[in-house]
């Protein structure tokens, strides 16, 4: 009896963290993400190690200003998130923004594919997994 419980307790402990990997469902713009990218394979939202920029996240906002083109921005805040899939390759693919203003949305998905740097991909058990990146961008103007 012992052993079926301490089985039973390993099986649903491994399934419940099996489910903590992936939540690309639970994500607040899944119903765009899911017309504009690829996610019928396995998309990871976490992993044991994470998807990493050369040089660290420091040198990835620095080279994302760089890269993105300065425009007239209209309203007095913009809140914009920038998705995108790091494959088991480590490159980026399927770059999608979402935000209240269209023009910045654009300029941030051209600024990542601007980008063309081999990622280090991310890890689960060792082994390489595509990894979706969430990047979210703010902008407040100030008179």
């Amino acid at each position: 009896m012992k052993k079926i419980i301490l089985f039973l307790g390993l099986f649903f402990s491994a399934a419940v963290f099996a489910q903590e990997y992936s939540n690309v469902t639970q994500l607040p713009d899944y119903a765009i993400l899911r017309t504009k990218m690829k996610l019928d394979d396995a998309v990871y939202t976490k992993a044991d190690v994470p998807a990493e920029f050369p040089g660290g996240m420091a040198t990835f906002k620095r080279k994302f200003a760089e890269s993105m083109d300065v425009i007239d921005v209209k309203s007095n805040k913009i809140d914009t998130r920038v998705y995108f899939i790091v494959e088991k390759t480590g490159y980026v693919r399927y770059v999608v923004a979402t935000g209240s203003d269209e023009k910045h949305s654009h300029a941030a998905e051209i600024a990542v594919r601007r980008l063309f740097v081999k990622w280090k991909p991310a890890t689960i058990n060792g082994e390489p997994v595509r990894y979706l990146y969430t990047f979210p961008l703010s902008l407040k103007k100030y008179d």
